[in-house]
């Protein structure tokens, strides 16, 4: 595998792990308001997989998808269906201040890996019309 391949492979596992980490982010806010929502949270591994047996390809998975253990919060809503003997019911603890955070973090990171894309890419297009001459 030449470095333009493991370039744009890197960059390609980079920009995956943060378009799935966008996604659990979607999820957290589009369930911010469901009762007993637990935030979604994914962490980044690093990847290897075996090249052409010069080199090895590195890169970036994502990790299991872990629930915030932090407590739900307890809402009084007497007349709520979930409500119990006491009135309360279990809220989510998603906290829409992180998650917009995260999302603009994810956002940048794809957009970083994608710059890189597009780079090593125009990089090979001008090497091919040097050689061309």
């Amino acid at each position: 595998m030449n470095g333009l391949e493991r370039t744009l492979a890197l960059s390609a596992s980079g920009m995956q792990a943060q378009a799935t980490r966008l996604r659990h982010v979607s999820e957290n806010i589009a369930n911010a308001d469901t009762p007993g929502y637990r935030r979604k949270t994914v962490a980044f591994d690093p990847a290897r997989v075996a090249g052409d047996g010069l080199a090895e390809r590195s890169g970036v998975q994502t990790g299991a998808v872990q629930l915030d253990p932090r407590p739900l919060p307890r809402i009084y809503a007497p007349g709520h269906i979930l409500a119990d003997e006491t009135g309360h019911h279990e809220g989510s603890n998603v906290d829409l201040l992180i998650e917009i955070a995260d999302a603009r973090e994810a956002q940048r990171g794809y957009e970083a890996n994608l710059r890189l894309f597009d780079q090593a890419r125009q990089m090979a297009q001008s090497l091919i019309g040097l050689m061309r001459r």
